[in-house]
């Protein structure tokens, strides 16, 4: 796991907090060890009941990404297209 600030917005509850961070961590298993596809689908799925707005989604996305290489978005097409099975995105 690398070093970085995961894109937080110091306005959410604690709980709004742990709910965007499982959405970073899940993104990152995704891309180092691999992560069931329906698991990933229902961390992004609490992680909509904060970020709720899709330009939101983008910009953390994007801002997560910068940081780490790993995107959002990408990862969560492939879900989608993928929903069964376990998710392992290169990168």
């Amino acid at each position: 796991m690398r070093e970085y600030q995961y894109p937080l917005n110091l306005d959410w509850t604690t709980d709004e907090m742990v709910l965007v961070m499982n959405m970073w961590d899940a993104l990152e298993q995704a891309y180092e060890k691999g992560i069931p596809t329906e698991k990933f689908l229902k961390t992004h799925q609490a992680f909509k009941t904060v970020v709720r707005s899709i330009g939101e989604e983008r910009r953390l996305g994007r801002e997560f990404e910068e940081l780490s290489g790993y995107s959002l978005y990408r990862t969560l097409q492939e879900a989608k297209n993928n929903a069964t099975g376990k998710l392992k995105m290169k990168g």
